[in-house]
């Protein structure tokens, strides 16, 4: 008997968006209107693990970061730069310290770079004292990292999309505090420009789902009608799914092709009644481990792998429990 395959929403999207053609469409809609600066075919994939040591001066502490997704555009078409990274983040709620999320992935990213390029100078041979000192040419340089956010909440994002909107701070006070701003895509409206026929079906099946202006049946019949009329790919579908965190039978959708389309959308109906039960579940379960984790004087560390390991999470769901029951637990 087939069995219903519970799409994850970091898990489906990675796939989806691990195209480089889908990819390369999004970020040239976020950053240039459309205009066909990325090319795919220059794409290639970075590893998403972004771990680090943040030094102190008495002791060492370990950074354990994971992107959803980061590719490297490897010839100088961006604006003559010979290479940038691309990185995606995906979210499917909103999430209150997103800035700071952010600024953390760009942060292990740029220290992965520093750190590599340090292993150059373990000798001083050649080098001055100061870039002796710093592992660090004057000439040297990395490669720019850009960072999207892209959001399938049904709600209107209402939290901070910069450093400064996370902070208690006067007018007068801001030029003197750095700021670091995210970019963010809103699934549930937004104006972007597509030219990959598989990102404008997929954004137009999100409008239409997340519409809270319509009845749920209304905007079923919607998406359904506009699926068979367009002839959309199962895969664009199942991506829809997970992006709204929905079960569905994958099995049997491969087995009946594109055919009922009904049936499958009535399956994410049913499953998104019962997904706010198993949301609190699941959460129910992470609060227990981290209380018991600070209770044993567990590091972050291994609280994260243990609630990756006994709740078969990722690491960035892991994290976001994290953050989510940390504090109120110690």
């Amino acid at each position: 008997m087939a069995k219903a395959q519970d799409l994850k929403p970091d898990t489906v999207l990675k796939n989806y968006w691990n195209d480089n053609e889908q990819f390369a469409d999004l970020f040239n809609a976020v950053l240039f209107e459309g205009r066909q600066v990325i090319r795919p075919e220059e794409l290639e994939d970075v590893d998403t693990e972004e771990s680090s040591v943040l030094e102190h001066r008495d002791y060492a502490e370990s950074i354990r970061v994971s992107r959803d997704s980061i590719k490297v555009s490897k010839r100088s078409t961006v604006y003559g730069v010979d290479l940038v990274m691309l990185g995606m983040e995906s979210q499917s709620h909103i999430h209150y310290g997103m800035p700071i999320r952010v600024m953390g992935y760009d942060y292990g990213t740029y220290k992965k770079q520093y750190d590599s390029n340090a292993r150059r100078y373990q000798k001083r041979d050649g080098l001055e004292e100061d870039e002796y000192l710093s592992r660090m040419k004057r000439t040297d340089k990395f490669i720019p990292v850009v960072t999207i956010v892209v959001y399938y909440g049904e709600k209107p994002w209402d939290g901070a999309v910069s450093l400064h909107g996370m902070l208690d701070i006067p007018e007068e006070m801001k030029q003197f505090v750095n700021d670091y701003k995210m970019m963010l895509v809103e699934a549930r409206q937004n104006n972007l420009s597509f030219h990959n026929m598989n990102n404008v079906y997929f954004f137009n099946m999100l409008q239409m789902v997340l519409d809270k202006s319509i009845p749920k049946n209304e905007s079923k019949e919607k998406v359904i009608k506009y699926a068979r009329e367009h002839g959309i790919d199962k895969t664009v579908i199942m991506t829809v799914a997970g992006a709204t965190n929905c079960k569905i039978n994958y099995n049997a959708l491969a087995e009946k092709g594109d055919a009922d389309m009904c049936t499958l959308f009535e399956e994410i109906a049913r499953e998104s009644e019962a997904k706010g039960k198993a949301e609190g579940i699941a959460e129910g379960k992470a609060e227990g481990i981290i209380e018991t984790g600070y209770d044993f004087g567990l590091s972050e560390n291994d609280i994260l792998e243990r609630l990756q390991n006994k709740l078969k999470v990722s690491l960035q769901t892991a994290q976001e429990y994290l953050e989510m029951f940390g504090k109120r637990t110690v």
